[in-house]
């Protein structure tokens, strides 16, 4: 295993359960290596309190190294195979993007023209239907989306984004929930209201030149 990884993902965990965005024994944060092996967390382990030695290792086509990767590995593995790109994958519970995949089982993506920060964030941030936790479908509703775009909501189970570090994967999924709370806040005011055609054009065409990292 690399050198230093076990702490950078121990503390990307403390970060995200501190913040509310995992409970329990909810999520998973996964790294590709330069060997091209997937570091894993555990299976059932409380990501506020992973142990040294915990962490599983296992390769592109799932064959498990070391450790008790997590069962939702599908998912993980079939985004580093679509995205080249990928070193770090981020899998959390935030509530209120939750929330709305549960109130709003119309939207298929979350309503980004409405928020410029979001829009020049993250571009637009798809619903992925629902598919059973633990299962390989997991990974196959992810593909239309991929790789396309970092950041995710899955339908009544979560948020993943993916990066270039877990730097970038940890801010798609704080994004994605504050942006959320800040639209439930609006819908609750009354609605919300997207910015003008020419404003959400000029919007995109900045954030093409920006790339597609996670802000």
């Amino acid at each position: 295993m690399e050198p230093g990884l076990f702490e950078d993902i121990r503390d990307a965990c403390a970060q995200l359960h501190a913040r509310g965005l995992l409970a329990a024994a909810d999520g998973n944060v996964s790294v590709r290596q330069a060997d091209g092996s997937i570091v894993l967390t555990p299976a059932g382990a409380n990501k506020a309190r992973l142990r040294p030695g915990s962490l599983a290792r296992v390769t592109l086509d799932g064959r498990i190294l070391e450790g008790r990767p997590s069962t939702e590995r599908a998912m993980h593995l079939a985004v580093y195979r679509a995205c080249p790109e990928a070193r770090v994958i981020v899998h959390a519970h935030p509530p209120t993007a939750i929330a709305w995949t549960l109130a709003r089982p119309d939207l298929t993506e979350l309503p980004t023209d409405a928020l410029p920060e979001l829009l020049l964030a993250a571009g637009r941030v798809p619903i992925v239907p629902y598919a059973r936790p633990g299962t390989e479908e997991m990974g196959a509703v992810l593909l239309p989306f991929l790789p396309a775009h970092r950041l995710l909501l899955l339908s009544r189970h979560g948020a993943l984004a993916w990066g270039e570090s877990l730097e970038e994967a940890v801010n798609g999924i704080e994004r994605v929930e504050h942006s959320a709370i800040i639209l439930k806040a609006a819908a609750e005011l009354g609605g919300t209201t997207p910015l003008p055609e020419t404003e959400l054009q000029a919007l995109r065409a900045l954030k093409a030149r920006i790339g597609p990292r996670l802000q």
